[in-house]
């Protein structure tokens, strides 16, 4: 994976096991812990004998497979399943070995040993995004209050709090981890249904074989076990993909604010880092530039996804290998990415004194709509709105404060002429009078975090 130019090394980051889920040898473990539960389903539907079962149960442990005749039988044959499936019938011995892949093919075995490592994956980013959630509370509730500038087309709009902003991120976040959990049912199941799906080679048993299956290995049974049916897999890179827009979202507003012209956030960086070759005084936002660069990568894997559920006929092996990869990326780059994120976030820092000092750049105008509202009962919308608009425009264009052009204008308009005193218009040019139910939401915000947190673990 490549990362953004001076980014923070993965060897920087706690290992939090991803790659590890999809590794050779896990991946391995899983095909032979699913052909020895479906041996065991066989038997107990009366498929293959009880003996045999246990035979294949007890013999399919990588460590007894030998990994010289697994390499070179699948250098010979080009095939990931028949090197597996060959060296567990020797192990087993030939009283059994026989029974071993009974009536199923490569991609039941695969499809469901797979799933079993979508599902360990699954659980790293859930567990992850639990993390990234309860630091999201913190800072909602930390500052609820800390009144900032909110801005909308990249200007000043009207105050807000951080921890209102905050509160956004939050409703975004709890929005994903509803989607990874509402994909599960579709997800985690077990396909047995032989060559095209259909139970030829078990008969009419088969669907209860792969019931039996599932269940042993806690997942669903495939109600159509055809191979052609991708679509939740499409689904679970989709759902990861608005997950790193989210957190790409954050991380860009984060940097955006920690350049010098804002101030307001910056990144926890470690002792000794160094930002720039020629220019010492960086302090570049490498973590928050990760998750943009990482997250940028995922969603370019939601097309690849897309293709991959197109197959001609039955099954298509190039659509096959193409969402096993789009799979596999999509859930290793976003653990890298909620990795950084958390430590973004949990070491983010945040100052309230430079956010009060730009909430002041515009000499009051942030807090046009507040002058507006209090005109509007004397003028009617529109009119307070014209008023304060070209009261706001004559500031910018002279120099002069918002403050004394606004009393100009009220003093000279016989509509409101004495509604607004001095202290009046004080009152409402003050930023921290007009966040609305900022506080209040996120606060409330926080607690439906902690609550989904709380409810998981």
């Amino acid at each position: 994976m490549r990362l953004a130019h001076g980014s923070i090394s993965d060897a920087r980051l706690p290992d939090v096991g991803m790659r590890a889920v999809f590794g050779p040898d896990a991946r391995r473990r899983r095909y032979l812990a699913v052909e020895a539960e479906l041996a065991r389903a066989q038997a107990e539907i009366g498929l293959i004998p009880e003996a045999a079962a246990e035979a294949i149960a007890a013999s399919a442990r990588l460590e007894l497979l030998d990994p010289d005749r697994l390499a070179a039988e699948q250098d010979r044959t080009g095939h990931l399943m028949m090197p597996i499936i060959a060296e567990l019938s020797r192990v087993t011995g030939e009283a059994h070995g026989g029974w071993v892949h009974w009536g199923a093919t490569t991609q039941n075995i695969q499809q469901t040993g797979d799933v079993l490592g979508v599902r360990a994956a699954h659980a790293i980013v859930a567990d992850l995004l639990l993390d990234v959630l309860g630091t999201l509370a913190d800072l909602a509730d930390t500052h609820a209050e800390t009144v900032m500038a909110g801005r909308t087309h990249a200007q000043q709009a009207v105050p807000i709090t951080f921890g209102f902003k905050v509160a956004a991120w939050i409703d975004a976040m709890l929005h994903h981890l509803e989607r990874l959990e509402q994909l599960r049912d579709r997800l985690f199941v077990a396909m047995a249904g032989g060559a095209t799906g259909t139970f030829a080679a078990m008969g009419p048993e088969g669907p209860r074989v792969q019931q039996v299956l599932a269940g042993r290995l806690g997942l669903h049974s495939m109600p159509v076990p055809s191979r052609s049916i991708a679509d939740p897999f499409a689904e679970l890179v989709s759902v990861l993909a608005l997950l790193s827009a989210t957190g790409s979202a954050i991380a860009e507003e984060i940097a955006r604010l920690a350049a010098a012209e804002f101030g307001e956030l910056a990144e926890t960086l470690p002792p000794g880092d160094v930002g720039s070759s020629t220019m010492p005084q960086k302090r570049n936002s490498k973590l928050c530039m990760d998750v943009i660069t990482i997250g940028a990568q995922l969603r370019a894997l939601v097309p690849l996804a897309l293709e991959a559920m197109i197959h001609p006929h039955e099954v298509d092996g190039a659509r096959t290998a193409m969402m096993d990869e789009a799979v596999e990326q999509s859930l290793v780059l976003t653990a890298d990415a909620l990795v950084r994120l958390r430590d973004v976030l949990g070491g983010l820092r945040v100052f309230p004194d430079r956010m009060s000092r730009n909430l002041e750049l515009t000499g009051g105008a942030i807090m046009a709509e507040a002058v507006m509202m209090a005109l509007a009962d004397a003028l009617g919308r529109q009119q307070a709105h014209d008023l304060v608009h070209h009261a706001a425009g004559a500031a910018a264009s002279t120099g002069r404060s918002f403050s004394e052009v606004l009393a100009e204008a009220v003093e000279h308009d016989p509509r409101v002429r004495g509604r607004l005193s001095e202290d009046r218009i004080g009152t409402l040019l003050d930023p921290a009078t007009h966040t609305g139910c900022s506080s209040e939401i996120a606060r409330q915000t926080a607690a439906r975090a902690r609550t989904a947190v709380g409810t998981r673990r």
